[in-house]
């Protein structure tokens, strides 16, 4: 059980935010801090703050921004596929951009050999949560193995392994990069639509078959 679980919580857990807030601000100026150096920074022993964070990859993972993101959809979102999807990637860049030094961060410790599965936030799959959610207008006129598949494709040409690709192989700008990760989100999404003989997903309704027939 953590050791803020055990008694006066809500101190225990202002420490623990503190701790990693001065982590985030650490990992923006581009340092990989220890759990030494966040103690200091938050002006916490180093002994409390092992307490809570046993391993600097402890700490670190705990300091990535997405972990209780839920939804990337805006209020009273729009009910056409196309739309949902687009919103969802816009916020998810927008995240991403705003935190790219964290992310960066959580990418390099998710490739480190010998990871464990499920420890890292880039391996559980928040992201493929959120395109799924933008798509579920489509869980009726697809089968689910075929939306599965057209999630996991959007969701690998977008995120930040897409744009450390595209800016620091690519060479592309942060602007040009998100452009392309969401043109090729919504190419994705007519590849699969024109699959089913459909330009978009309005034609896959219903009404729309009995039209064409």
């Amino acid at each position: 059980m953590p050791y803020e679980a055990h008694g006066r919580a809500g101190q225990k857990g202002r420490t623990r935010s503190e701790l990693i807030s001065a982590t985030r601000a650490l990992i923006a100026k581009g340092m990989t801090p220890t759990v030494e150096g966040a103690a200091a920074a938050a002006r916490i022993s180093r002994t409390t703050a092992y307490r809570y964070f046993p391993s600097q990859r402890a700490l670190l993972i705990a300091a990535h921004p997405e972990i209780e993101t839920t939804s990337m959809l805006p209020p009273n979102p729009p009910s056409d596929p196309e739309s949902r999807l687009d919103a969802v990637i816009r916020e998810f860049h927008r995240m991403i951009l705003e935190t790219e030094a964290q992310q960066r961060t959580a990418l390099r410790l998710s490739l480190e050999p010998g990871s464990p599965l499920g420890e890292h936030p880039l391996r559980q799959g928040r992201a493929v949560g959120w395109i799924a959610e933008a798509l579920s207008p489509l869980q009726k006129l697809l089968p689910e193995v075929d939306l599965m598949r057209l999630v996991l494709a959007i969701r690998s040409a977008t995120g930040i392994e897409a744009l450390v690709w595209l800016t620091d192989v690519a060479g592309l700008s942060r602007d040009e990069a998100t452009a392309l990760m969401r043109d090729s989100a919504q190419a994705l999404l007519r590849s699969a639509l024109q699959g089913r003989g459909a330009s978009t997903a309005s034609d896959l309704t219903p009404r729309a078959k009995s039209r064409r027939r």
